[in-house]
């Protein structure tokens, strides 16, 4: 049973909240004092605070304050009369949850007592959720409770503390820099440096610059012994993503550095010596660009010591609940807003979704309905389009065409059938909308509902060509 601590100086006001709570089935305590509620606070389980701003001695003020230092999750609501408003909106400015003015009807306050506590309740279950993600589903910043997650853990755990070379393989967005530095934090390492760098975001020219470092003149701009991040990463750990971008030249120093751990600055005569753990990453597969005349297979067998696969996100939906909360959490504290859950539909949603962008498109999506959410809660109307009328990940699964081979008419029919029925629902059964949204001719529209048995609004004008 919830416990509600009522405090007001009138024994009338008392007795009249006592009353109608228990009616609702809270248990009650009463103080007639700011002292009197202070010692509540400090010696009782109290799930909710109502005060009135004008208490004896110490005063509402004091009770809030006190509350929020030993309760900070505890909801306060003031109680004010009219002609204190303006104390009233400074107790929500230092945290009061909100505020009701005498006098007051039943239902009012009810409604503001129920709102409190959900959003309580919402807090709780998300730090407790929090709690059991960082217990038990998260190695640094991965995150995933899935077999295949699990099993990713796993695997990190057994290679972080080998000195062998990685080559993490995986799709655009699936978190490959934060697998490799999850390995680097576990490993005997994890007090030296972490360097990393994008072998694709880079010309070739500034790429090897970067990567070995130069000596001054070594070309026009080089007015400067630099140092590159290779060296920089010495008895550390250095992450080569996107390693399949590399040029060819970059390529065969690379090979050099994995075979005698040393290399030569652009323009340098002088080998040095590194103590680097290398860690690699693709989303292109490598054997083909090595059979494309694109990749070197000596450097390939060099980075393939240890294989890691991250799976996409769609083959791993368990995830997506966990992931969404943390994106949450991290968008509503990094913006301020008071967001803290996700409508069930919303959330089956985003289990539903293929996204091609992994978990960067789902952290994309989550920070975008944080934003754009007017409650507590993110609905579907706060998710894009792209997202709300996407057909389900089985159906996008189906890119990838099955030994056997497939139906391609049923295919498209199937294809076809689940748009119109998205159309539909997005223009509220409006026939002429819905044919705007899929760029069709209200005849075209008309026909194809028709071929799939699909109803909509009939009361639209039928002189409609």
């Amino acid at each position: 049973m919830l416990t509600i601590l009522v405090a007001d100086d009138e024994q009338s006001m008392r007795e009249f909240l006592e009353i109608m709570l228990k009616k609702e089935g809270y248990d009650v305590v009463t103080a007639p004092t700011a002292e009197d509620a202070i010692a509540a606070i400090e010696t009782r389980s109290i799930d909710l605070v109502i005060t009135d701003i004008k208490l004896p001695k110490a005063g509402g003020m004091a009770t809030l304050k006190r509350s929020l230092e030993i309760h900070p999750d505890v909801p306060v609501i003031m109680i004010t009369a009219y002609a204190s408003t303006d104390t009233a909106v400074e107790a929500m400015k230092l945290g009061a949850y909100d505020y009701v003015t005498k006098p007051f009807k039943v239902d009012e306050i009810n409604i503001t007592i129920s709102k409190a506590l959900e959003r309580k309740h919402d807090k709780a279950e998300l730090k407790r959720l929090k709690e059991e993600i960082t217990q038990n589903y998260n190695i640094g910043d991965l995150l995933g409770k899935s077999e295949k997650m699990i099993k990713l853990f796993s695997m990190i755990r057994k290679v972080a503390k080998s000195r062998s070379t990685i080559l993490i393989t995986g799709e655009s967005g699936t978190g490959k820099e934060m697998v490799a530095k999850a390995i680097h934090y576990l490993s005997d390492r994890v007090n030296k440096p972490f360097h990393s760098i994008n072998c694709g975001a880079l010309p070739d020219q500034l790429l090897e610059s970067e990567l070995f470092g130069h000596q001054k003149g070594a070309f026009t701009s080089a007015h400067a012994d630099k140092k590159g991040l290779i060296e920089l990463a010495d008895e550390g750990t250095f992450f080569l993503d996107e390693v399949g971008e590399a040029a060819m030249s970059v390529q065969v120093k690379m090979l050099r550095v994995l075979q005698e751990r040393e290399f030569k600055r652009v323009g340098g005569v002088k080998d040095i010596k590194v103590d680097i753990r290398v860690i690699a990453a693709t989303n292109h597969d490598l054997e083909d660009l090595i059979q494309k005349g694109k990749f070197r297979e000596d450097l390939f067998y060099r980075l393939n010591i240890i294989s890691i696969h991250i799976p996409p996100l769609r083959e791993r939906k368990a995830d997506i609940p966990l992931l969404a909360t943390r994106f949450l959490e991290k968008y509503s504290e990094a913006d301020n807003r008071d967001v803290t859950s996700i409508s069930n539909e919303v959330m089956q949603l985003l289990e539903n979704c293929y996204w091609r962008g992994n978990v960067r498109e789902l952290e994309n999506v989550i920070e975008r309905a944080v934003v754009l959410a007017t409650g507590p809660t993110i609905m579907p109307e706060n998710l894009p389009d792209e997202i709300r009328l996407a057909p389900p990940a089985e159906a996008s699964e189906k890119d990838e065409i099955p030994e056997g081979g497939l139906d391609l008419e049923v295919e498209v029919s199937s294809m076809e059938k689940h748009l119109l029925t998205k159309a539909l629902e997005k223009a509220r059964g409006k026939k002429m909308k819905a044919a705007k949204l899929l760029n069709l001719t209200f005849r075209s529209f008309r026909y194809k509902l028709s071929k799939y048995g699909i109803g909509g609004d009939d009361k639209e004008e039928e002189n409609v060509e």
